[in-house]
Parts: structure tokens; sequence; C-alpha cells
């Protein structure tokens, strides 16, 4: 009898510890079961987990802040169709002001003198008698003096305004004049693209930053004051005068040596023979080759690629009235941010005669944020390029250390083109198909005898 109790209490101790074993089994399942957990700033991150981020400020968000539809335009080569000399006919470039408002009545002004008065006093005073106001919308201090013998209210309006350097608009319906010493303009551009971006260049040139461009029927407007009209007139006056635009098209490298040894770049002497290199220019910091069209971004890439990787950095264009200034910057162009992306290549250069031959004269500036790196003058005839070598990769480095070879460097292509501007009705028989050869040296000796 003992034992069997003895057996009977075993049994339900057992069968305790097994209901209590399947309680705690069931209640473990109802436990979500976790791979990893993740602790961040003292919040436990897991896959069941809601993110939570800081707020942000109201901000244009990165990538917003970079769309541009001109960087297609500016930040493409096509190296396989590319046109040493092209030929573009001649078109008009346009400034015309908006927000002019109404016309003004059909009134004389006759003998009227105004001294040391504000545009507002001279106009206030001037219309003394009609019902027509005078409106500030900016403040303007400046003063002005002069007379009026005889002329029509428009014409004395228009002077008035130009000699204080403001601007006014009429509101017939309200018999207003409104005064403003900004104003805004729309720019009726020429067809051809690569006049275009000469066009935007220089207004960037000139820090004319708020301009919204229409592609698609080849308009700009902007807005400024006086100052910018007067910059934008030049250089639209400049543009429209000029016989050649100088465009550079351009390849930007970093380049790592495979071994712990620099490149070696005596090897181009003969990998290219040495008439294809036709000239060494050294800078501050770096060497800038003239080399014949043999070396191209292709042949560039083959011969540093028995050495090294190359990586290309950022591609692109930029074209400039001749005798103008410009600039590429990197960091627009780049494939990814890097820390050569700082950089930006400015450029002068005139085409002409250059001791009694034909030449490009450039000044290549090679800048970061923290000044001149390095600048080059560049004599070279049509159809050469540039390979500027020698720019080390830690030039750009701002930590004291990285994990950079010290013989990285950054190599640049330049290949500049020549574009002619001529009046439509002497446009060259078959002016589309690139001039090369025999065709190309006969159009620049018939083309340059007068400069």
């Amino acid at each position: 009898m003992k034992i069997i109790k003895k057996l009977c209490g075993f049994i339900v101790a057992l069968s305790c510890v097994v209901v209590v074993a399947g309680c705690a089994q069931r209640q473990q399942e109802n436990i979500p079961q976790y791979d990893t957990i993740n602790v961040v700033e003292n919040f436990v991150i897991d896959e069941n987990s809601v993110p939570i981020f800081p707020k942000k400020a109201a901000l244009t968000t990165d990538t917003a802040q970079r769309f541009s539809i001109e960087l297609p335009k500016r930040c493409t080569v096509d190296w396989d169709n590319q046109t040493v000399v092209s030929v573009v006919p001649e078109e008009p470039i346009e400034i015309v002001r908006l927000g002019v408002g109404d016309a003004l009545p059909d009134l004389q002004v006759t003998d009227y003198e105004f001294e040391q008065l504000t545009v507002k006093e001279a106009l206030d005073k001037l219309l003394e008698g009609t019902d027509i106001s005078v409106i500030e919308d900016g403040e303007l201090t400046e003063t002005i003096s002069g007379s009026i013998t005889a002329g029509n209210l428009s014409d004395s309006v228009e002077l008035m305004a130009k000699m204080g350097r403001a601007y006014y608009s009429y509101d017939a319906v309200n018999a207003e004049i409104h005064l403003d010493h900004r104003a805004k303009w729309m720019i009726k551009m020429p067809k051809n693209e690569s006049i275009i971006m000469a066009l935007l260049d220089a207004m960037h040139g000139a820090d004319v930053r708020n301009l919204l461009v229409d592609w698609q029927d080849k308009t700009m407007v902007f807005e400024g004051n006086y100052q910018t009209e007067r910059e934008v007139s030049k250089i639209i006056s400049d543009i429209a005068s000029k016989k050649y635009m100088i465009a550079w098209d351009i390849d930007v490298y970093r380049v790592y040596p495979r071994t712990d040894n620099p490149i070696i770049w005596m090897n181009l002497l003969p990998a290219f023979g040495d008439k294809n290199i036709k000239m060494s220019i050294p800078g501050v910091v770096g060497r800038a080759l003239v080399v014949s069209p043999e070396i191209n971004t292709k042949t560039l890439q083959e011969f540093l690629s028995q050495q090294s990787n190359v990586v290309l950095i950022s591609q692109g264009t930029f074209v400039i009235p001749n005798g103008w200034q410009s600039r590429f910057d990197i960091g627009q162009c780049s494939k990814e941010d890097r820390l050569e992306t700082d950089l930006v290549i400015g450029a002068t250069g005139t085409y002409g005669d250059y001791g009694g031959k034909n030449k490009i004269d450039a000044k290549i500036v090679l800048r970061t944020s923290n000044g001149e790196l390095s600048s080059f003058n560049i004599p070279s005839d049509v159809g050469d390029n540039y390979v500027i070598i020698g720019i080390p990769t830690h030039s750009f480095v701002t930590t004291p250390e990285t994990l950079i070879s010290p013989f990285a460097e950054l190599v640049v292509f330049m290949s500049p083109r020549i574009i002619s501007i001529v009046d439509a009705a002497k446009m060259p028989m078959g002016s589309d198909i690139p001039l090369v050869g025999d065709a190309l040296r006969d159009f620049l000796g018939a083309d340059t005898q007068g400069l």
C-alpha cells in the first residue's frame, strides 16, 4: 500500500510538473522571438518596432536641391561624336523688361526743372494738378537734378526713373505710378544650346543667380537692380558681337597606382611618341601637357590602366565667349561625393592671332574653397588636347590621416572646341558636317584673316 501511495503521489507530482511546463510553454509561445536587438540612443529597435526619427528643419531635401534641367546638357560629353570646329548661324539675343504695366496718359511736359529731389519727389512735383499718384514699392534715396524742355509724360517719367536708377510701372485703373529699385526681365535666347550655355555661364560669372530658364521656348527670366541690368546688357552685347565661342569638354579622373609607386608619366613618350606631346607646362602644383588628338580619353585611360586603377569622378562641358572667362564645378557634375568635388576649373580663353598663328590662348586655373591650387597658361592649336597631371589627391584631404595612397592623383583631360558664329546667309555649304582635314584648315584660314 505504501508503495502504491508513493507511486500515486509521484504520478500526481509529475502531472503538476507537466501542467506547469505546458502553461510555461504556452506562455512562452505568446512572447515574440527576436533574432537581434539593437539599442540606438536608449531606444530598443527591432523588426516589429516603429522607427522614431528626430524632427528635421523645413529645408529642401538634398536630392531636390540638386535637381537641374541643365545638368544633363552640361554634364554629358559625347566623345565619339566630338566636333573640334562647328559653325552656327548668328541669331539675335533680345532683352525685354517685364511688368511695365499700362501706357501712361498722353500728356505733354514743358519747361520742367528739378534739383536734388528723389524720383518720387520729382514726379510728385511734375504731376501736381493731375489725378495720378506716385507710390514707392521699394526705398529710393538717390536724388536727381535736371530739366525737361519739352516731351511727353512717358519719356519724362522714363528719364527721371533712369536718372534715379529706379523702375516704374503704371496702373491705369487706380491711376498710380509704382516705383521700385528692382525689376524683372526676359531674355529671348538663340536656339543653339552651346550659345545658351555660354550665356548662362556668363550670367553666373556676373553673379546673377536667380535665373529661370525655359528650355522649350528658349527664354530666360531674371530679376535684379540697375547694376544687374547693366551687367546683363553688357553680356548680351558682347556675346552678340563675338565671332567665336570656345568650349571645353572635360573628364576628371582619380588615379590609384596598383603598387606603392607613383604613375611613371615619362612612359607617355614611348607609348605615344614625342611628336604627340607638344608642350609641358609646370604649375605651382601639377603639370599641364599639350597633346595631339592621338591622346584622347580612350587612349589616355588605356595608358593609365596599365599602371593604375582609374575612376571617372566628373565629366562635363562649359562654353565661353571669345575673350571671356568661366568655370566648371566638378562637384556639380560629379558621379558621387568625393574629396575632389570641391575643385573648380576656371578658364579664360581667346581664339585668334597668336604671333602670326591662329591659336587658342587659354589660362586654366584650379581652385578649391581654400583658394587657388595651381594655374597654367596654355597656347594650343585647334584640335590639341590638354592633360593636367601630378595633382595629389592628398591636396583635397582635410583630416590628419587618411586611407588614400600618397601616390593617388587627380588627372584632368580637357579638349577645347571652337564654335564659329557666322551670318546665316554666309553659312558654308554642308555646315552640318563636321569640318576636318583640309576643309578645316581652309575654313580656319579664310575665316581668321581679318583677326
